[in-house]
Parts: C-alpha cells; structure tokens; sequence
C-alpha cells in the first residue's frame, strides 16, 4: 500500500481547553495505533477557532496551540490554529482546511469527540480496503447510551417529534423514528448504502471532498452535514463502521435555546428546498 497523509479539522468556538486537550489526546493515540496498521505517513491537525479567543480564560487558545505543538502528547502529529476569521459558520470554518492540502483523507469533527485507541484503524482501514466508500461514519456512544449517527432522509414531522414533542408523547411514532434513525444498522459489520451522516465525526476521502467542494457556506450552523452528505454520496457509497467507536457529548438544538432552534428552523428550510420537502 501506498503512504498516505491524513488532514483533520476540528471547528471550535468558545470551547474549553479541558475538552479540547481530551479530544486531542484521544485522537493522537489513535493515529499512533493506525500508523502500526496501515502506511499512515502523516497526520496534519487544524484547530479553526471560530471565537476568536474572545471567551472564558478557560477557552482553548492560540496560545495553547502554540505550547502543543511538538508535544510528547501528539505522538507525532503537526499541530495548528487558524484565528482571526471570526465566527463564518461550522461548514465555512471547515472549508478552511478542506481546501488547502492534498491530502488523501480528511477528518471532520466536532471538538466534544473521544475516540477509541482503535478507530482511525479500522476507519481508514475501512476506506482502503473499499476504494468507491467515499465517507465512514463512526459507531457513537455519550457516556448514556448509543448514539445514532446516522440517517435516512427527514421529514418534517420527523424533526418535530425529535426537538418539539416530549419523549412520552413520542411512543405511536417510535418505528418512524427508529427507521430515520437506522437503528437497524447491524453493529458487527460494516454498512454501505448510508443516506446521512452526522457532522461530528466524518472521516472522507479527499479527492471527492474537495470535487464537491466541501460544506456548502450558505448553511451557517445545522443541516451543512446532510448536505454534504448527499452531495458526497452521489461520488461514491458512504458506510457505517461500528469498529470505528467513538464519544461523542454533542445536544441537539432544542436544548440549547431560541437562537438555535432558529438557525436550525432557517437551516431545515434551505435543505429541503434544495433537496426536496418530505412531510410524513
């Protein structure tokens, strides 16, 4: 096999340092153990600091990056920021670094990921093995239970139930959502054939990332990722791979007040015009 160079960003805005430090480490762990499985060459990580270190002390900083670069701790990875740009959006922010570098695979993430010692193994593993997969989405757990990141294409009464309706009132609906959910997806196998993957943990081939174009801007927060992955999945198959665990602490929007739920609202309403509206 053929060296390869892996390019991670990681999209952060007022996250604290804690958080950050323990994605990082996880992550360079995990590059440590994929370097032994695979001919992983180089492994380039960019934190985009969309907060433009304007937050808590205890956020993650230019600085901090500055101090890890070269650490012990990063088990050989390059380590950068970019700041300065103020807050352009999730999908902008990433496009930053998808643009940029030539590199075979690209990671996207979210910072509130943990992976397993063993992910990027079986991920890039994965992508190798199977050269028309353009996209793995990772097996996910929050500390609570499993989460499920991946998804059949919404409808609108889908996404009511999920942020509007109480969990209670939820049960006539629970094989509609299992079914959005895929909770049929078996988890000892791979799966291709995936409409939607979530934004937190991407792992994608390069070359399709960047022929697409990455994230389309005009989506500022939410929905960029299943755009994206509608996109991609006309270039090649995206695939769930449960061997690929990660944590992942992320909410939905609902929880985090009104100034979501309205990008979420105006997000929804760009997606499905430009992908088509499905009410039941």
């Amino acid at each position: 096999m053929t060296a390869f160079t892996l390019a991670v960003s990681v999209v952060c805005f007022h996250t604290p340092r804690r958080q950050v430090l323990d994605l990082l480490d996880s992550l360079a762990l995990a590059c440590e153990r994929a370097r032994a499985d695979l001919p992983l060459e180089r492994v380039e990580i960019t934190i985009v600091d969309n907060g433009d270190n304007g937050g808590d002390s205890k956020d993650f900083s230019a600085e901090d990056c500055a101090e890890l670069a070269g650490s012990p701790r990063l088990r050989g990875c390059e380590l950068r920021v970019l700041h300065g740009h103020g807050n352009i959006g999730y999908g902008a922010a990433h496009n930053l670094v998808i643009r940029e570098p030539e590199a075979e695979y690209h990671l996207l993430l979210n910072p509130d990921v943990e992976f397993d010692p063993d992910a990027l193994s079986a991920g890039l593993g994965h992508l190798v093995s199977n050269p028309a997969t353009v996209l793995v989405s990772p097996a996910a757990s929050n500390g609570g239970g499993r989460q499920y990141l991946c998804k059949r294409y919404p409808s609108i009464l889908v996404l009511l139930l999920r942020g509007l309706v109480p969990a209670f009132l939820r049960a006539p609906f629970a094989r509609k959502l299992a079914a959005y959910e895929m909770r049929d997806l078996p988890g000892d196998r791979p799966s291709a054939g995936i409409p939607i993957a979530s934004g937190c943990c991407m792992l994608c081939r390069g070359r399709p990332l960047r022929e697409i174009g990455g994230f389309d801007e005009r989506f500022f927060l939410y929905f960029e990722d299943f755009d994206l992955s509608l996109r991609l999945g006309r270039l090649g198959e995206l695939a769930h791979v449960p061997a690929m665990r990660i944590r992942h602490d992320g909410g939905n929007a609902a929880s985090k007040g009104p100034g979501h739920i309205g990008m979420f609202v105006r997000s929804a309403w760009r997606f499905f015009n430009l992908h088509g509206w499905r009410w039941f």
